[in-house]
């Protein structure tokens, strides 16, 4: 089963903590490495990472086959169930979970919050694939909230983190920022690397076919995601060198959120799924759709809204670091309950 799991993506944990590594090292012993990331930064936006975030999300909005929505509207019911976990109980259980575990960091608080509104349009084609879960409509979920998250990811984030948190008491945690803001950066990570992915289907496509598109294209830009979020965590941590050595225990106190939110999440999903009749395949490509998220797009607008060095930056790189060995658990977890609760139509 994780076989499957290509070497990239199989040690992804394992690159994010090298990466994490090489970065302190570099701005722990050559502070000049982080005066020279900084002196290319304009506002809170610095080039060399705005290069890295667009490069790093245009690969699985390139992967995402739009022409796959119809098959998704044509069953409401369940298309339906997706819509409602993704965008109602998916960043409603991120959120009451980062105000739960992290009230008193407040900076890490919202960066996992913006974790929980983005969700997932890439590594889920991988879960889902493990899981063996039903291929197109898996592509067609990814492809709809590819669509969803262009039209509404920052007014998500300005409800839940500008109006929500004071209402549960976090009013002096609280950066006010606004939609227009938010939606700025949305507009430029993710706006046009998702014109971009288009682009290159309906053009490469027309030009060269399916075939040749899916087979060589996508597999050539693949890797791209990985290498742009190694030079992210890098770039970042090397600007943190110091005080990441002074707070470890930091990517604990960010990971424990997460790892309840993945099991929770998935679970609920697949029960869900079963109960309104969902088949196994189905139902796999509903759950990991519901469970994974977009921690590309959570990392940029953490960046691009409140800055390299933000704390909020800092939450959004543990997300990968938690989500790859978690949603590899919970394919496991996905055959362990296909046996319990689809024994008797097998």
């Amino acid at each position: 089963m994780i076989k499957k799991l290509n070497f990239l993506d199989k040690n992804l944990t394992l690159w994010i903590f090298s990466a994490m590594a090489v970065g302190v090292g570099l701005g722990y012993f050559i502070p000049s490495f982080a005066s020279f990331v900084e002196s290319y930064s304009v506002g809170t936006a610095n080039i060399p990472l705005a290069v890295c975030l667009i490069l790093m999300m245009y690969p699985p909005l390139a992967k995402a086959d739009y022409r796959l929505l119809p098959k998704v509207f044509s069953d409401v019911k369940i298309l339906s169930l997706s819509l409602f976990l993704n965008w109602i109980i998916g960043p409603a259980l991120m959120f009451v979970l980062a105000v739960i575990f992290l009230r008193d960091y407040p900076n890490y608080m919202v960066g996992v919050i913006l974790i929980g509104l983005a969700r997932c349009i890439a590594m889920v084609l991988v879960w889902n694939d493990l899981a063996k879960g039903n291929s197109e409509y898996a592509a067609g979920l990814v492809a709809l909230n590819s669509i969803f998250q262009v039209l509404f990811y920052s007014l998500y984030a300005w409800i839940f983190i500008t109006l929500l948190l004071p209402i549960f008491g976090q009013q002096g945690a609280v950066v006010d920022i606004t939609i227009y803001e938010i939606a700025g950066t949305v507009g430029v990570y993710l706006g046009i690397p998702f014109l971009m992915g288009i682009a290159s289907r309906f053009v490469l496509v027309k030009i060269k076919g399916d075939e040749w598109y899916s087979e060589k294209f996508i597999p050539s830009i693949s890797p791209i995601t990985l290498i742009a979020l190694l030079l992210t965590i890098i770039l970042m941590f090397s600007l943190k060198g110091r005080l990441i050595i002074q707070i470890p225990f930091d990517v604990v106190i960010v990971a424990i959120p997460l790892v309840i939110y993945f099991a929770a999440m998935f679970i609920l999903s697949f029960l869900l799924s079963k109960a309104l009749g969902a088949s196994y395949d189905k139902n796999a490509a509903v759950s990991f759709t519901a469970t994974g998220n977009n921690f590309e797009l959570a990392i940029a607008v953490a960046i691009g809204a409140f800055g390299l060095n933000s704390g909020e930056a800092f939450a959004g790189v543990i997300g990968p670091l938690v989500e790859v060995p978690a949603l590899i658990l919970l394919v496991k977890l996905a055959f362990w309950l296909k046996d319990k609760l689809y024994r008797q139509v097998l």
